[in-house]
């Protein structure tokens, strides 16, 4: 199974390798030369791609990429040809052009690109952003492109990104870890909230723009997520005039959605608001099989699950930009989120004696009102210099949120045959959060010698989270009493104090860039009830070094190093959480340490005209791992989170596409790593090595000229864990798009895990206690949608490659 679903990306690699590409005249007298700049900066754009295509054919002739001053000299021979003038995340720009003994050279001048469609004097086509491009230290992803992103949710996105997994509970991990620090628009949002998992379910995929994957951060970014951050942009258009899109979607499972996303631009002032509402229903099952070990005996429970979650969810984001003068602007902008769902889950205990006979079957039963609410302000100030690359940035955020989670429980044994359930448990559980955050945050560059720059930074942020967990049960004089085990007040205190340094330049073909950050960690916990205070003040040093050389052509080499830290998030230092299945509790500790990494990368990045190949080798060592413990007792189990010893990690990662014409595009990523973890917790030994590996593959066509199709696949390879091992699953998406009304519309249909496959199994074992289990979050997903463009025009595909030689500035954040 495994060689058949690794064969596509073997033979993707192996079809990339065999196009290369065609070299240009080379030595005669003909030539093409011009400038390519910034329409916005003026500052000239290097590394721009320019491509000379015959006219008859629009085969490859020869080409080059601008150097520092932004200028490019292509030779040639006699004949007719077009200019293709590219550059990452900008519209290109195509001539047409003669050459012959009367006219040896063709100067195009200056060359402004723009992210903008502009009319030409001589040809005009189209282009769209690449679904892939390299910078720097990281990895864009223009989602919109993607056909299976339909209707679908940010967890559903970030799920279908190369090196990302989202799990069964919703946590996400980059390249197997999931210590990654989840970001919207470069800073900490609201609309995450204060469970991140179910915040991305209920955020619309439609609001998104692109998802920058960060795998080593420089000191710029906060130190948080030892495997990296990913960074989810909101859309927000600055086009003169007023221009946006609608879109609707309706699908089965119960998912219907409306959003818009509208601008408005004039002079000094740009308006922009995006706005999704959304309901879902969401079914999900599973089974989970125990054997217990007791001293004396030996008993079994089988456990099914059966549960639906969802409700209706509503996002609004406003802001606007004020250009005060060419050098001055303000941007300010809100958010608000707010979501009211209702939850039910059916639990089936079959409990049976050492000779595996029937003693008892219990059904329980939860049912749970969830609603939750977000505020977010933020305003930024950005002033330049004389230079544009002297910058001076400033930002104030200030955001809230609560969510209550009112939930009864009743339970019983099974009605028999004819009878109604007659419950002889009754319980309630009412969880109660509130999280303040307030962030402060300044940022200055100042350029030196010719491509040389120096950073720095500070930022503060303080946050507070009151957690009010209590949980009752109908005692024989029906009142309700609390139950002391489970019930307690739960209150979070953080003050984080950062400062960074940074310095760059470029000198010949390599480019390098040094930092330090430095973050100071105030951490208070309290268990009210209890009279339990925990502090945890550290302070850390987190330096950051990335050096690229660029080759011949179109290559490029890169290797990078950081220092990273994890701090443990609140549902992990939160003793109590959820009460549903009172027989399988997770919990928390108040009295974990953060983890350390120290993580190292090399890269290397090759394009041809129509494909592109990125390859890299990293390895991460981190200290005081934090890895969740389970164990029994008297057939109830634990999960706690614990630190642990040590872990070792490296790996490969390929990321690979292919243009086999203007109508067909494929691409592809693996990623192979081995794991090894050192622990051990109350004479158990908790080390592990494990090798495993996961694989996409995605083939994207436009058949008959109108109508797009793509399918995409993905398999996740067994991996072993300290306490036993998720086993193998694989899915299939399957997308068709086709535009209407003249372009302005555009009708799309997506079937995401056609096989109805994405089931996450495995099993754990302790020295009492076994257990297999399989659980499906949502069932296989059919959505069809509909999108509506103002007075904007959607860009097509010409298969324009990802052209980055890691250049490109970083957002700060």
């Amino acid at each position: 199974m495994m060689l058949k679903l690794l064969l596509p990306v073997i033979l993707i690699f192996l079809t990339a390798f065999t196009y290369g590409q065609r070299g240009g005249g080379g030595g005669t007298p003909f030539k093409v030369e011009g400038i390519v700049i910034d329409t916005e900066s003026g500052q000239p754009l290097e590394y721009a791609s320019v491509s000379l295509l015959n006219q008859q054919d629009s085969s490859l002739v020869g080409g080059g990429i601008t150097g520092v001053d932004g200028k490019f000299s292509i030779d040639a021979r006699p004949g007719k040809f077009i200019v293709q003038v590219q550059f990452i995340s900008y519209a290109s720009k195509y001539f047409n052009v003669a050459l012959s003994r009367e006219k040896m050279t063709a100067n195009l001048g200056t060359i402004n690109l723009s992210p903008d469609t502009e009319t030409l004097d001589e040809v005009v086509i189209t282009g769209q952003k690449s679904q892939m491009v390299m910078e720097l230290d990281k990895r864009v992803f223009n989602v919109g492109q993607d056909l299976s992103n339909t209707g679908a949710s940010a967890a559903d996105i970030l799920d279908n990104i190369p090196s990302v997994n989202v799990d069964i509970e919703g946590n996400v991990s980059l390249r197997g870890s999931g210590n990654v620090r989840i970001l919207v628009n470069g800073k900490p949002s609201g609309l995450v909230g204060i469970s991140s998992t179910d915040a991305l379910r209920q955020l619309q995929g439609n609001l998104i723009e692109r998802v920058e994957v960060v795998t080593n951060p420089s000191a710029r970014y906060e130190a948080q997520g030892n495997a990296g951050i990913i960074n989810i942009i909101l859309k927000k258009d600055n086009n003169d005039g007023i221009n946006g899109s609608f879109s609707a979607n309706a699908g089965y499972p119960d998912n219907y959605g409306l959003s818009f996303n509208v601008n408005y631009r004039k002079k000094w002032l740009n308006l922009f608001a995006n706005y999704g509402i959304n309901y879902r229903k969401n079914p999900g099952s599973g089974y989970a099989n125990q054997i217990f070990y007791m001293k004396d005996t030996t008993y079994y429970t089988d456990l099914t699950r059966d549960r639906t979650r969802g409700g209706i969810s509503n996002n609004f984001r406003f802001g606007s930009d004020f250009y005060l003068n060419d050098k001055n602007t303000i941007t300010i902008s809100a958010l608000y989120r707010i979501s009211d769902e209702e939850n039910e889950t059916k639990l089936v205990y079959r409990d049976y004696d050492s000779n595996r006979d029937l003693v008892a079957t219990i059904l329980r039963f939860d049912e749970e009102l969830e609603d939750e609410e977000n505020i977010e302000f933020s305003m930024n100030y950005t002033k330049t210099f004389r230079s544009d690359k002297q910058k001076l940035t400033a930002d104030i955020q200030y955001r809230e949120s609560s969510e209550i989670e009112d939930a009864e429980q009743t339970q019983g044994l099974t009605p028999k045959h004819g009878e109604s359930f007659q419950p002889d448990v009754f319980q309630r559980s009412l969880n109660d959060e509130f999280e303040s955050n307030l962030l402060l945050q300044a940022d200055y560059v100042h350029p030196f010698a010719k491509e040389g720059k120096i950073e720095a930074g500070y930022r503060s942020t303080f946050r507070k989270i009151d957690n009010a967990y209590l949980v009752e049960e109908l005692n024989e004089q029906g009142e309700y009493e609390m139950l002391p085990g489970f019930t307690n007040d739960f209150n979070y205190d953080e003050n984080i104090y950062a400062a960074y340094a940074i310095v760059g330049n470029k000198i010949g073909k390599f480019s390098y860039q040094v930092g330090l950050r430095t973050e100071v960690t105030d951490i208070t916990t309290e268990l009210v009830q209890d009279n339990l205070k925990n502090d945890k003040n550290y302070i850390g040093f987190f330096p950051s070094a990335h050096i690229t050389y660029r080759l011949k052509g179109q290559n490029s080499l890169q290797a990078s190093y950081s220092r990273r830290l994890d701090r443990p998030g609140f549902w992990s230092l939160n003793p109590f959480s959820s009460f549903t299945d009172q027989r399988n509790i997770r919990v928390g500790n108040p009295d974990l340490d953060p983890e350390y990494t120290n993580s190292y990368e090399v890269g290397y990045l090759k394009n041809w005209s129509t494909a592109s190949l990125f390859t890299s080798v990293y390895y991460r060592h981190t200290t005081g791992v934090i890895d969740r413990v389970r164990f029994a007792e008297d057939s109830i189990t634990y999960a706690i989170p614990l630190n642990l010893s040590s872990r070792n990690a490296y790996g490969v990662e390929f990321t690979v596409s292919k243009d086999v014409g203007d109508w067909w595009k494929i691409n592809g990523s693996a990623n192979f790593y081995r794991s090894m973890t050192d622990g051990q917790y109350q004479e158990q030994e908790l080390s592990n090595d494990t090798y495993t590996m996961s694989a996409r593959v995605t083939s994207k066509m436009t058949l008959f000229g109108v109508l797009d199709y793509q399918v995409s696949g993905r398999y996740n390879a067994p991996q072993e864990d300290t306490q036993g091992r998720r086993k193998a699953f694989y899915m299939i998406d399957m997308g068709l798009s086709k535009d209407v009304l003249k372009g302005k519309g555009t009708i799309m249909f997506n079937v995401r895990d056609l096989l109805n496959s994405r089931r996450w199994r495995g099993e754990t074992i302790t020295s009492n206690f076994y257990q297999e289990s399989e659980f499906q979050w949502r069932a296989r997903q059919v959505t069809a949608s509909f999108t509506y463009r103002l007075n904007q025009k959607k860009k097509r595909d010409r298969g324009d490659r990802d052209r980055g030689d890691y250049n490109g500035d970083d957002a700060d954040f």
